[in-house]
Parts: structure tokens; C-alpha cells; sequence
């Protein structure tokens, strides 16, 4: 089998496997999972920023001698 094949043999699973997940209903949850999932990812990201800034903040106010 050529690698033209395979890739034709895995390019046609994958269609396949497509259109059956387009024809799922519950395929609903999935997606607001995955905004949750992102919401939170965001909220995150935020809070290491903002703890981040306030320790260079602290960092940056510390008396070094100079």
C-alpha cells in the first residue's frame, strides 16, 4: 500500500467519523464543555497575570543598597 493510500484510507476514516459526530445530538454538551473549559482557561491566565504583576511590583519596591 503507497502513502498516497494511506493517506486517502485515513483522509476517508476521518470524513466518516465527521459526518457521524455532525449527526450526534449530543454532540451539544461537547461544545459548551469546551466554552467552560475555555472561560475558565481565561480566567486563569488573568489571575497568574494580575498575582504576577503584584509580586514584580513588590519585587521592584525591594531596598537593594544601590
Amino acid at each position: 500500500m503507497s502513502e498516497l493510500q494511506v493517506i486517502g484510507l485515513a483522509f476517508a476514516v476521518l470524513r466518516s467519523r465527521l459526518a457521524d459526530a455532525r449527526q450526534d445530538e449530543f454532540g451539544s454538551p461537547t461544545i459548551e464543555t469546551v466554552l467552560i473549559a475555555a472561560g475558565l482557561a481565561a480566567a486563569a491566565i488573568a489571575a497568574v497575570a494580575i498575582i504576577a504583576t503584584k509580586i514584580m511590583t513588590k519585587a521592584n519596591n525591594i531596598p537593594t543598597g544601590n
